[in-house]
């Protein structure tokens, strides 16, 4: 199988390579790359592959390519405080991401079909949170979930600012998936082979943009029951947040701000990353080549008359003399100056496990 970008070492090479392809291409959209490590959403036996730009399946798991939940983000234009629909959610791996740009007063729902892959969701955003210094990186919008077919969504429920579909949508769909966005919002979904972006520019104005050449197993029809009636997917509740639940939000913004002060970091972000150590070396190729998807067969970059042909090496030997002369070298891992500030502050203890959210690390 090919990629379109090469394999990583790690989570942040594989972000450097998608950058370099020019898959990610705004600063939102690599921070929450960075911050939530691919690695972590495959199964044990299955991570050395995490970082290879290709789709993954094992029974009804499933994580598209890199360079398609890239594009996909950068397609959706996230901005805090929107509201998202993920139809065919599975393993919540791109919720968690876009849950990072959508901030504390945002809406991130899922549906996905299978229940054990929710609960595998579940485990896995219960990991993020419990154990990932990347969480008090950002004020994190978390997913809520829902089990069923994405075709059977209520017709009283709320509509989104943003929605995307991870299965394929057949052409007598297409309006039934244009009626969940709200007016001024987008939708990206794959149909008829294409990645296609479509923003809804009033009550029924619509402008569509081809983005990328894919091919995605389709929607799984729905199961009528006995009574020949569909089952209707009931979306979680628009969650009103308590006054303590606030509270956190605001002590943990001025607890942030005091730290970008303190630190003179531009970010107040209240997690500082080492610098990283250079790469040995710098791969450009042609971003419109193709990636074999398992079951989405492959996908490839429409052709750009800006697209760079080259394939270079970049400073190769001296990195690889300044690897030879510090092999022992590794980058020290980030400080959370937000979770050792909570920590030192005169407060009782119960008050400080609030603000932390009572995580383990």
């Amino acid at each position: 199988m090919g990629g379109a970008v090469s394999a990583g070492e790690d989570n942040d090479e594989l972000v450097d390579n998608l950058k370099e392809a020019q898959y990610i291409r705004t600063a939102p959209v690599e921070q929450a790359f960075r911050a939530i490590d691919r690695a972590d959403y495959y199964l044990e036996e299955f991570k050395e592959n995490a970082y290879k730009d290709l789709a993954w399946k094992h029974g009804n798991i499933h994580l598209s390519a890199p360079c398609i939940y890239s594009e996909v983000m950068e397609a959706l234009d996230l901005q805090p405080g929107l509201s998202f629909l993920n139809l065919g959610s599975g393993t919540g791996y791109l919720s968690s991401m876009v849950g990072l740009i959508l901030g504390p007063f945002g809406v991130n729902h899922g549906v996905e079909l299978h229940s054990d892959v929710i609960e595998y969701a579940k485990q896995k955003l219960d990991f993020f949170i419990r154990t990932s210094d990347s969480f008090d990186k950002f004020d994190f919008c978390e997913p809520s979930f829902v089990t069923g077919n994405c075709l059977e969504i209520s017709p009283d429920c709320s509509q989104y600012d943003r929605v995307y579909c991870g299965a394929g949508v057949q052409k007598e769909h297409e309006e039934y998936m244009k009626s969940l966005l709200k007016v001024g919002g987008i939708l990206v979904m794959p149909l008829e082979e294409k990645l296609t972006k479509i923003t809804r520019t009033g009550p029924s104005a619509w402008e569509t943009k081809k983005i990328l050449a894919v091919s995605f197993a389709p929607l799984v029809q729905p199961c009528h029951s006995e009574s020949g009636k569909s089952r209707l997917v009931q979306l979680p509740p628009l969650a009103v947040r308590s006054l303590q639940d606030l509270a956190r939000i605001a002590i943990r913004g001025a607890i942030k701000k005091v730290i970008r002060q303190e630190t003179g970091s531009g970010s107040g972000t209240g997690l500082k990353n080492t610098p990283r150590a250079k790469r040995r070396r710098v791969r450009r190729r042609r971003t419109d080549t193709v990636v074999f998807l398992d079951k989405e067969v492959f996908a490839s970059r429409i052709s750009s008359p800006s697209d760079d042909t080259s394939c270079e090496d970049l400073e190769e030997e001296p990195r690889r003399e300044e690897g030879r002369a510090s092999p022992e070298m590794k980058p020290a891992p980030p400080v959370n100056f937000l979770r050792e500030k909570v920590l030192s502050l005169p407060l009782p203890d119960p008050l400080k496990y609030y603000l932390l959210y009572y995580r383990e690390k």
